[in-house]
């Protein structure tokens, strides 16, 4: 009797533990993404909330003070107009380029007749391998002004004259357009490829079956099937036409590009929050380019049907 009621007591004893210790698989999915909310609040929302405050700053060194607006009204200058429409030109042309042309390369190289697709595929994609910086350098000689620089020697055979290629703003526009389709187009062609090996191959046999050419497959099959990834690509394109700096650091230097030519929104922010040591008034122009960049891509995303709920 005894035994049966100390069984009976620890049995109730145990009752309360097991309910307050935690269950395992509930708390599995919140430390898998554990890291990713640490990593997100410390390297993301923190220091957007300084930017913004900092933006209603005049950070100086030994000089910190609210000034409202102030340095939201200096955003108008020629400068930061200037900086604004090389950016959205360099957007505009890299999403003419890197959009159209890894379609139709990434078309050719996961066509069955190719031959030699593991060797173009690991071709193209090198670009992407390799550093910036370096990229820069080789591509501020190749663009250099000099009669036997390599463009200029290029040009030459058709019978064209030298160019001053950077001092130039529509020749430099070209030149980092250039770069930029040379190092990013490897990584969209890859993008596009795993979306066109995830198209069913019975569809294409079942229009060929109807009569349909190699075009209308193009445009009524792949085109369609291709829209999620085409949304993604458009995307960080946008994101990367804003966000460029490096390039055209290297091509011209911490000096800066003759009347602004290859000033950027980025560099703008460099050159107000490091160079002149005006971090509120840096904070400003990167809260401001943070809210235009949002909102082309919103804008972008509505045209392209993002939000539109399917059938």
């Amino acid at each position: 009797m005894n035994a049966g009621k100390q069984a009976t007591q620890g049995q109730r004893s145990s009752r309360p533990i097991k309910h307050r210790m935690p269950n395992g698989q509930k708390l599995a999915p919140y430390l898998f993404i554990l890291p990713f909310i640490l990593s997100f609040l410390i390297f993301f929302s923190y220091p957007l909330i300084n930017a913004i405050i900092m933006s209603f700053q005049r950070v100086l060194p030994g000089d910190v003070a609210f000034i409202g607006l102030d340095n939201y009204k200096r955003l108008l200058n020629p400068d930061f107009f200037k900086a604004l429409l090389n950016s959205t030109k360099y957007t505009f042309w890299t999403l003419l380029v890197l959009i159209p042309l890894p379609l139709v390369l990434a078309v050719f190289l996961n066509a069955k007749m190719m031959r030699a697709r593991n060797l173009f595929r690991a071709s193209l994609f090198i670009p992407a391998l390799t550093s910036i910086v370096v990229a820069g350098i080789i591509f501020r000689l190749i663009f250099s002004e000099l009669d036997g620089a390599i463009m200029n020697s290029f040009i030459k055979l058709f019978g064209f004259d030298s160019q001053k290629w950077l001092l130039s703003s529509s020749l430099s526009m070209f030149a980092l357009v250039v770069l930029a389709t040379w190092r990013w187009a490897g990584i969209n062609i890859l993008y596009f490829l795993s979306a066109l090996q995830s198209i069913p191959r019975e569809l294409y046999e079942s229009a060929d079956m109807d009569g349909a050419g190699t075009m209308s497959k193009f445009r009524k099959i792949t085109i369609p099937l291709l829209r999620p990834i085409t949304i993604y690509v458009f995307t960080i394109t946008i994101y990367g036409g804003y966000a460029m700096f490096t390039e055209s650091f290297m091509l011209w230097g911490s000096r800066g590009s003759p009347q602004n030519i290859g000033l950027t929104m980025v560099g703008y922010i460099y050159q107000q929050g490091f160079q002149y040591f005006d971090l509120g008034f840096g904070s400003t122009i990167g809260i401001t380019l943070l809210a235009i960049t949002l909102l082309v891509s919103m804008l972008q995303l509505n045209v392209l049907g993002f939000f539109k709920k399917e059938d």
